[in-house]
């Protein structure tokens, strides 16, 4: 009933989790079957270790929450030779957030996860600022995007998933490049950039003044994006941004999400995810639905 496929990916259920808000998976194993997921996307991983920014980096905002994390991480080299065992034996789709500062680490890390048997897909998070070109992210400028996806294709064998950010005049512009340059599907949105002010200490709440909008407030202008999207390209759509109940799920699927992801609604309820799995399987069977692709791309 809940079947559906993102390339070459079978998902038990269209349910994933996003980067960042789920750790490795182990860590909500006591919350959920993991198992059960359609896939969980682990947090982005880069070439060598990362430390992340200074705290203060998370700070919750109405109806949401903003976050400067900036890719805390082992590297790659400590999840292949960690991790990856740790988890390997999951049944279910297992995908890493792959992140770099540069066309070269993008491409060292893809190659040393296209290594690894268990772990069938990438997601590409190009909103990484590129330090070559004065910190504009990779995912702001079409040609950009197109130059690291194909330099990453050529090394990386599998499904090749690229996350978008939202912070563009056109995400369509953006979407269309990436398909061309071989992306075999796209995942929208990434954060938003955003801000605030403790006006009591007169100070940003963040070290990096400015951070990442995620959560319930930024859900209708991902719903939107995705619809653009999905009716301007012909690669899978995967939809995330503030969904938290099985309603907010259907949403991006009848907007043309082939899959959705799971993001900040697991640090208000880890086992958000099994509601909304049982939520999408008591809707199907409300409504007559066999299969939960006849509503997809139904608006």
């Amino acid at each position: 009933m809940l079947n559906v496929n993102i390339h070459n990916l079978s998902l038990k259920n269209p349910v994933m989790t996003a980067s960042g808000t789920f750790g490795y998976g182990e860590e909500f194993a006591d919350f959920v079957n993991l198992e059960r997921l359609g896939g969980f996307i682990v947090k982005g991983t880069t070439g060598s270790h990362r430390e992340g920014n200074p705290y203060p980096r998370m700070a919750e905002t109405p109806l949401g929450m903003l976050n400067a994390v900036g890719l805390q991480n082992g590297g790659v080299e400590k999840f292949c030779a960690e991790v990856y065992h740790r988890i390997k034996h999951l049944d279910t789709n297992i995908i890493v957030n792959v992140s770099g500062s540069s066309i070269e680490e993008y491409c060292s890390v893809a190659e040393q996860i296209d290594a690894l048997d268990k772990i069938p897909a990438i997601e590409l998070n190009i909103s990484c600022p590129n330090v070559k070109k004065g910190g504009m992210g990779f995912g702001t400028n079409p040609d950009m995007a197109a130059q690291v996806v194909n330099e990453v294709r050529k090394v990386y064998h599998k499904t090749l998933i690229v996350k978008l950010t939202p912070n563009v005049t056109s995400i369509v512009d953006i979407a269309k490049a990436v398909e061309g340059a071989g992306a075999d599907s796209v995942s929208l949105i990434n954060t938003l950039l955003g801000m605030a002010i403790d006006v009591e200490r007169q100070r940003p709440y963040l070290s990096t003044i400015t951070g990442g909008l995620s959560g319930p407030c930024v859900k209708p202008v991902a719903v939107r994006m995705v619809w653009q999207v999905a009716h301007a390209v012909q690669i899978p759509v995967i939809g995330l941004g503030g969904i938290s109940t099985a309603a907010d799920a259907l949403e991006f699927l009848m907007a043309g999400a082939k899959a959705i992801q799971v993001g900040t609604a697991n640090f208000v309820d880890p086992a958000v995810t099994m509601k909304i799995i049982d939520g999408l399987e008591d809707y199907c069977n409300r409504h007559g639905i066999k299969d939960i692709n006849e509503i997809i791309g139904i608006i």
